[in-house]
């Protein structure tokens, strides 16, 4: 009898192998994420919620919006520029249950850390509430590493870190007065894998990595939870603004729509999942990227090894989606 479960214990795993590998090469997400998608909770289970997103004019930020809205959420809409805040306010009433009174527009800009308090209070004095923060404003960056200037890496630092701790500081009293509160981070590939010609992009993303998985722990006895959502290539128009190797000079270079990277939509779509099932991280990319995911974070060591051998040509061609 031992024998024969012992069979069929060996049986079993491997075809249990077999099948997750083909999960993983047939997804657009980790494998966590994938299950909450079919068997999690709903973005729906989000409604009613008040969501605050940074850098909500463009890109991720503006579908998370349209995701969110069609979930019922009552959202804080803040970038710095207030006319494509307002745009995407008028498309949110499109997109779903919510009011003009949901909505609240809030032009900010995140290097400017001595408003952000007075943010923070705004919004409560709007809603009485802020029950999930989305960290989404930030910028990329292209540039050699030798030949990138320490201004850019301080620029980099003040705005993708500095920033978001910032704001986050400016609402975490709150949520622990509650006694819950949910921060998001949207970090990158580029937060777990080193990147040729971003690295002062890399580097801040890794550093928000370090700074919340810290709050991860330390909130946790306040019912505070922090998701951090990693995305590879995905359609944006981050590259148009994103950093060079020189101080105050802009990469200014349009996606090419034939690129093989993720719809923005789907990409908005699979964060409000990962938001409403609280999930801790989730890696969410095409093929072969989100493979590297599981590579570096499993088998770092072949991890780098592969990375050296791959050379920075290929990389930067898988990165920018060709």
């Amino acid at each position: 009898m031992e024998l024969c479960l012992c069979c069929l214990v060996f049986a079993v795993i491997p075809i249990y192998i077999i099948v997750q590998l083909l999960r993983l090469l047939l997804a657009d997400c980790d494998l966590t994420l994938q299950w909450a998608t079919k068997f999690g909770k709903s973005p729906a289970t989000l409604r009613g919620t008040v969501v605050w997103i940074t850098g909500a004019s463009s890109g991720i930020g503006e579908f998370l919006a349209y995701n969110l809205a069609s979930a019922g959420c009552r959202l804080v809409l803040s970038a710095r520029r207030e006319s494509e805040l307002e745009r995407v306010k008028k498309r949110c009433l499109l997109s779903g249950p919510v009011k003009e009174e949901d909505i609240l527009v809030l032009p900010l800009d995140l290097l400017k850390c001595d408003s952000h308090t007075e943010a923070a209070d705004e919004v409560l004095k709007y809603f009485g509430q802020i029950d999930i923060l989305v960290n989404n404003a930030g910028r990329s960056q292209r540039g050699v590493w030798e030949k990138i200037s320490i201004e850019v890496d301080r620029d980099m630092m003040e705005l993708n870190v500095i920033g978001t701790l910032s704001i986050t500081k400016a609402v975490l009293p709150h949520m622990i007065e509650n006694k819950r509160g949910h921060i998001v981070v949207i970090s990158s590939v580029a937060g777990k894998l080193g990147i040729p010609n971003s690295c002062s992009y890399s580097g801040s993303k890794f550093a928000l990595h370090g700074y919340f998985e810290s709050l991860r722990i330390e909130a946790f006895q306040h019912n505070i939870k922090v998701t951090m959502i990693c995305p590879g290539p995905v359609f944006s128009n981050v590259l148009t603004a994103a950093f060079t190797e020189k101080p105050g000079q802009a990469f200014g270079v349009a996606m090419n729509p034939n690129e093989k990277r993720m719809a923005t939509d789907r990409c908005a779509y699979l964060t409000t999942v990962a938001m409403a099932n609280s999930l801790d991280e989730v890696w969410i990319s095409l093929q072969p990227v989100l493979l590297s995911f599981y590579v570096i974070q499993y088998f770092p060591t072949y991890g780098k090894i592969l990375g050296c051998k791959l050379g920075m040509k290929a990389i930067n061609k898988i990165r920018e989606g060709q």
